[in-house]
């Protein structure tokens, strides 16, 4: 019942992460955003949550895990609340920021109650694969559901569907969660909270903006030496101290830090091409909302089985095995996606999707695995909030990096008709979305004509991206090969 609660929590992360991508050309229509203000929308979230995580994970260790996560799940209900009702992209970007500090209490909080609720290795082995797999069923949730509410109401309506899954959460939650601390959490220490969130936030910031707009810009650079040396001040001041907010010495196990970057590149590659899909299936391929949340199925349930099915490969198989199998498989199945077309059928799509969806199971249920088991238990919030900073590090540099890379093709290679001219004309410019946006103010041979050329200038970018992301997943395939030799799940009956 506790492992029940615990991933109705994951399920509303899940859902809200996977709708937006729906809701894309929705509220483009109604808000207008940039093209920088659309990716600003796309990965803030993200951004708030990797630079609060470890702060989030470690304060659970402190005050209980079970309070964390009720307060953090009422707070990004009513969050969820502001954000669908945004009077204008500055203000949707504002709720998406107090989203992600909300959100930053709930996944470390959730992975750290597995850890200490199922004290039996092979349990948790199978208690973090329905972990894993309930978060890919909140990834298809999310877009089935999303798309049946576009099609009969406004874009906010896909964020109210955190409040029920939030009510329930905390009704049963209180009754069923079991509290769990550390029990001698030592002092905690602000300014190495402060130096972790200026860290992180600073650093992707100066990333986001260099792949945007180049290196030139000096915000970048300042961007940049902050990030860089509050990280650095932040790892030098955890090893002095005697009782530190992230125990650095958990990255000298080299299961935990090949499972870290396992993570971290995974998502940076696959986050920005999937942002970017749901817009090809209803943009290009001219599908409904619904119509495109049900064609993304197949990656979830391919996730779904294979993470239940992960804890008993990686015993009979080796971890390194089954992680290195795993993001292999994502690396070809991007890799197909670069003769992306726009007649490209269903059934290749559908089975490109399915294998992203196989090889992400397998991969994040063992790496989640191997970083819980890495850790002592009274440490397991920290733990976890190290694997989740890496997953949304990742996705927001995902979508900061390749999604760049699409906007900047996209607009480089898009030629805007005679007859389009004016914020019609700007707004083709800004976006595909934009372009749909623009071809309905004319008509005729310069409505084809645009449409064409901003379908063409989209699948190129997108194209270009999915091979780019192919790159990372098979480099970090070879990386996990090396890294994670000789690491085992707790449990496992195979002597490596």
């Amino acid at each position: 019942m506790a492992l029940g609660v615990l991933t109705l929590s994951v399920l509303l992360v899940a859902i809200d992460a996977t709708v937006l991508g729906l809701a894309i050309p929705f509220l483009s229509e109604d808000l207008e955003p940039t093209g920088t203000q659309l990716l600003w929308i796309g990965d803030v979230y993200s951004f708030v949550i990797a630079g609060l995580l470890v702060t989030a994970g470690t304060l659970g260790d402190r005050i209980g895990r079970k309070k964390l996560l009720l307060f953090g799940s009422a707070a990004f209900g009513a969050l969820s609340v502001a954000a669908a009702y945004a009077p204008s992209a500055e203000a949707l970007i504002a709720a998406r920021v107090a989203m992600g500090v909300a959100g930053a209490s709930l996944m470390p909080s959730t992975l750290a109650l597995v850890r200490n609720i199922f004290p039996d290795a092979r349990e948790r082995s199978f208690a973090i694969g329905v972990w894993g797999a309930m978060s890919m069923a909140g990834a298809a949730f999310g877009p089935v559901v999303g798309g049946f509410l576009l099609e009969h109401f406004w874009w906010g309506s896909v964020f109210l569907i955190n409040l029920p899954v939030m009510a329930v959460l905390i009704a049963v939650g209180i009754k069923m969660l079991p509290e769990s601390r550390n029990p001698d959490p030592g002092p905690w220490d602000m300014l190495s909270a402060a130096l972790s969130l200026v860290g992180m936030i600073a650093t992707v910031y100066a990333v986001k903006e260099a792949a945007t707009h180049g290196l030139l810009r000096p915000d970048v650079w300042v961007a940049a030496a902050i990030g860089v040396s509050a990280l650095v001040w932040f790892g030098r001041r955890q090893l002095s101290l005697p009782v530190p907010l992230l125990d650095m010495r958990l990255f000298r196990n080299r299961a935990f830090s090949g499972s870290v970057l396992a993570d971290l590149l995974t998502v940076l590659g696959m986050s920005g091409l999937i942002f970017f899909l749901s817009q090809f299936l209803q943009l290009v391929q001219g599908r409904s909302p619904l119509q495109a949340g049900l064609a993304e199925l197949p990656a979830t349930v391919g996730a779904i089985v294979s993470g239940l099915l992960a804890g008993a490969a990686a015993r009979r198989l080796t971890p390194r095995v089954v992680v290195t199998s795993g993001l292999t498989a994502i690396g070809l199945a991007l890799g197909a996606l670069t003769v992306l077309a726009e007649d490209t059928p269903y059934l290749y799509l559908g089975g490109v999707l399915l294998l992203v969806g196989v090889g992400a199971g397998f991969s994040f249920t063992v790496t989640a695995d191997l970083i819980l088991g890495s850790a002592p238990k009274e440490n397991a919030g920290a733990a976890s909030a190290v694997s989740e900073t890496a997953y949304e590090l990742g996705a927001a540099l995902g979508i900061a990096l390749l999604g760049s890379v699409v906007t900047g093709i996209y607009r480089g290679h898009l030629t805007v008709p005679e007859g389009v001219s004016g914020s019609a004309a700007d707004g083709a410019r800004e976006s595909l979305a934009g372009a749909a946006e623009a071809a309905d103010t004319v008509s005729g041979q310069v409505a084809a004509d645009l449409t064409h050329s901003a379908n063409d200038a989209f699948l190129e970018g997108l194209r270009i991206a999915a091979g780019a992301g192919a790159v990372v997943l098979l480099a970090a395939a070879v990386a996990a090969w090396f890294m994670l030799r000789g690491a085992q799940t707790a449990g496992s009956d195979v002597e490596h």
